[in-house]
């Protein structure tokens, strides 16, 4: 049982073996994961020959995975929608679980699974492999030590997500309401959303403009501008898209003390010698604006993403180290999610926290209402690599 000492290395059972499921198969077959081992796996479709690493037992029952005894964690990677009624039954079976992003395509399906009993020492983590980024975790070095002040704006364009028609028709569940529950917010943008309050903590309010099949053919929302609300007065507008190219991928968060800019892979702090709001109260010159010291920041090369998340998954459950991601957090980025939505819906400003009820019966009325579409699946070239590019 997992409440009892673990072995190493730690036997994984990996639910779903679409793009992202494949991923996980190829990281523990090269021995990414240390003390970790991929001992099952299970699809309703059995995998194309060479999918599993040698000796990996297959399971058309994920139900059958969970009572075989042969795992002591599961990694669930299925569509949206599957993920709260997997997640407890891995749950309750007693094993660990390592949630692939989201943790749940509405923010009250995420809170029942939350709440989902656990037995001591049960682990729960969330998939969010931008925090193993050393760009990320530079900025958030520089924020915990208040190296900018006090915060005042935050703005991220993020707009390198596209994705072409053959991405769409690669399944008949992508970028619906009822198969995906929503489009470039809770598929591709949803790993910003986290680094955004993982940064600069959740705002208080947002206004949001969701478009809905603006650049392709689908009914769910692929491009987003919102205006975000902090507690401190501080403000912060995130725009995100799959149909423009090229794209653009920047980072700004200014604060009292200086400006971090995060662009091409380039990690620029602007400095201030004074605090602005100190030197404000204090200078006799009407036009001076405090000095500051431009300089790029060295940051570790490499990152290990979803290999990172789950060798940091294996540490805390075999030797208690602190985890990277706990799956309460993987709440907070579907709730900025759902509101966005919820807030062009409602063609309103949106205060969090969130509704999630009223959000949740306003998703199922647009799918109620969402055309029939005949959707030609098809297969097309899909390089990953490319699926997970912060440039």
């Amino acid at each position: 049982m997992p409440t009892a000492p673990f072995a190493s290395p730690l036997r994984f059972g990996l639910i779903g073996l679409g793009n992202i499921g494949k991923v996980h198969c190829a990281n523990f077959a090269a021995g990414k994961i240390p003390r970790g081992v991929l001992a099952a796996a299970s699809d309703l479709r059995p995998p194309p020959s060479g999918t599993l690493p040698g000796g990996v037992r297959f399971f058309p029952d994920a139900d059958a995975m969970l009572a075989s005894g042969l795992v002591d964690a599961v990694i669930v990677a299925t569509p949206h929608p599957l993920h709260r009624t997997l997640g407890e039954k891995v749950l309750s079976a007693g094993l660990h679980l390592m949630m692939e992003k989201p943790l749940a395509a509405t923010k009250l399906d995420g809170e029942r699974l939350l709440a989902h009993p656990r037995k001591p020492g049960q682990c729960f983590a969330i998939m969010m492999n931008l925090r193993t980024h050393p760009h990320y975790r530079r900025i958030r070095a520089l924020l915990d030590h208040g190296a900018l002040g006090k915060l005042q704006r935050v703005q991220w364009t993020i707009t390198n997500w596209f994705r072409p028609e053959a991405y769409y028709a690669l399944s008949d569940w992508r970028a619906t309401w009822r198969g995906e529950g929503g489009g470039v917010l809770v598929n591709q943008a949803l790993h910003n959303l986290d680094i955004l309050q993982w940064l600069c903590g959740m705002p208080v309010s947002l206004r949001a403009f969701c478009q809905f099949g603006r650049d392709h053919d689908i009914e769910v929302e692929d491009a987003v501008t919102a205006f975000l609300h902090y507690e401190n007065g501080a403000t912060g507008v995130f725009t995100t898209a799959t149909g423009e190219a090229p794209g653009v991928n920047r980072l700004e968060i200014a604060g009292t003390r200086g400006l971090v800019i995060l662009e091409n892979e380039r990690l620029l702090f602007a400095e201030n010698e004074r605090d602005a709001a100190d030197h404000s109260r204090s200078t006799d010159d009407a036009f001076g604006a405090p000095g500051t010291t431009v300089r790029e920041l060295e940051c570790e090369a490499g990152n290990p993403s979803h290999a990172g998340v789950l060798a940091n998954f294996v540490e805390t459950i075999l030797d208690g180290a602190p985890l990277l991601a706990d799956a309460a957090e993987g709440l907070k980025s579907v709730e900025l999610a759902n509101a966005m939505l919820y807030s062009t819906w409602k063609n309103e400003t949106v205060a969090l926290p969130l509704d999630s009820a009223a959000y949740q019966a306003a998703l199922d009325r647009a799918a109620a209402v969402a055309p029939p579409r005949r959707r030609i699946i098809r297969a097309a070239n899909v390089d990953m690599a490319k699926s997970f590019s912060t440039k």
